[in-house]
């Protein structure tokens, strides 16, 4: 029998996230925490594993995603100008100024999820509507990857933020998370997907839309049982 690489990678995830999952619910494991920057690098390699026809353009928005990520941390760290007031912990590793180097992987993990889900989606839509008009709205299709991917990023980080802080990734400076950072997050990931929009490059990718799945299952099932 022959595996597709969507379905390798997919069973992959599946398989570390669920080591996780168990390993914090059940036996508060320092060291599946502390493997957080591990899982982040293997679902980073198996979006390049599963990403077809990697060219220019990709490794642009690739490189440009972890650099800018990286960039506004550091700013919203050290200056609270952005995000709000918090500090990183130990968890993810290696930082510099105090940003530790895997959030940019977390960025590019984010943003070409929800891209391409939303591409996957706008696209059925508008073939639908193109049928009916003969006419394909590209600007609708532009701002709604856009748009409702930046929206779709900050609900995965308001999913992931109160498990974030239980495991040490980071805390904030406040008793609750600020709507600053939210708002941070919608502008930073809509300019970082009109990077990824505008991109030249394949954005039909089945396994990002099933590790954005299994993350968002993920971090639910943490926020509501540990």
């Amino acid at each position: 029998m022959n595996f597709s690489k969507n379905q390798i990678a997919t069973a992959i995830a599946i398989l570390f996230h669920s080591i996780g999952l168990i390993g914090i619910l059940f036996f508060n494991s320092a060291f599946i925490i502390n493997a957080t920057s591990f899982n982040l690098l293997l679902s980073f390699a198996l979006i390049l594993y599963t990403q077809k026809q990697k060219n220019k353009y990709f490794y642009f928005f690739i490189f440009t995603t972890a650099i800018a990520g990286i960039f506004v941390e550091v700013i919203g760290v050290n200056t609270a100008l952005l995000f709000g007031e918090y500090v990183y912990g130990n968890v993810l590793g290696v930082k510099l100024n105090n940003v530790p180097l895997i959030i940019g992987i977390n960025w590019i993990i984010i943003i070409y999820c929800c891209g391409v889900s939303m591409q996957t989606v706008m696209l059925k839509v508008i073939n639908s509507i193109a049928l009916q008009s003969g006419h394909p709205p590209r600007a609708v299709k532009a701002l709604s990857v856009i748009i409702d991917g930046a929206t779709l990023a900050v609900f995965f980080d308001w999913i992931m933020e109160p498990v974030a802080i239980k495991l040490g990734y980071w805390q904030w400076n406040a008793d609750e998370i600020p709507v600053y950072n939210y708002i941070c997050w919608f502008i930073i990931s809509a300019l970082l997907l009109t990077i990824f929009h505008f991109g030249n490059f394949n954005k039909k990718n089945k396994f990002a839309i099933h590790l954005l799945l299994i993350q968002l299952m993920f971090f639910l099932l943490l926020r509501t049982f540990l």
